[in-house]
C-alpha cells in the first residue's frame, strides 16, 4: 500500500453512525464510503490482527455486535478507533481507509471464506 503523499485524497467529512453501526467518510476527490463497525475492526491495520508479517494475519470471529466506542484523531493523517471489545490499537490512516473503501467488497466476501473455512462465525 502506498503512502500518503501530497495527492492523495483526504478526507472532508466523517460522520459516526452509532445505531447503524457504521462510519461515513467523504474524501475529496467526491468518493464517499461507509464502513460497518464490524469491518472496520475484522481489518483493523493492528499487529493484533495483521501480524507481524505475511500469513501471519488472525482470523477475527464474533465481531457482528461489535460497537466504536470513540474515535481518536491521529495527527492530521489518520483515525484510532476504540472498539467496544477493548480493541484500540489499529491505526486507521486516510490512505488505508479509502484503499479499505475500494476493495469493500471483495475484503468482505474473503473474509466470509476465511470464516466458513475455519468454521468460525461473525456471532459472539
Amino acid at each position: 500500500m502506498a503512502g500518503l503523499t501530497k495527492d492523495s485524497p483526504a478526507p472532508t467529512e466523517i460522520l459516526l453512525h452509532q445505531q447503524s453501526r457504521r462510519l461515513e467518510i467523504a474524501f475529496s476527490d467526491g468518493a464517499r464510503f461507509e464502513f460497518s463497525f464490524e469491518f472496520l475492526r475484522v481489518n483493523s491495520p493492528s499487529a493484533e490482527v495483521r501480524g507481524h508479517g505475511p500469513g501471519q494475519e488472525v482470523l477475527q470471529t464474533g465481531k457482528r455486535d461489535v460497537e466504536v466506542r470513540q474515535i481518536e484523531p491521529v495527527g492530521n493523517y489518520a483515525l484510532q478507533p476504540v472498539f467496544s471489545d477493548g480493541h484500540s490499537t489499529g491505526i486507521f490512516s486516510w490512505d488505508y481507509l479509502y484503499e479499505l473503501g475500494q476493495h469493500r467488497e471483495q475484503l468482505w466476501e474473503e473474509y466470509l471464506k476465511r470464516l466458513e473455512a475455519a468454521g468460525a462465525s461473525r456471532d459472539p
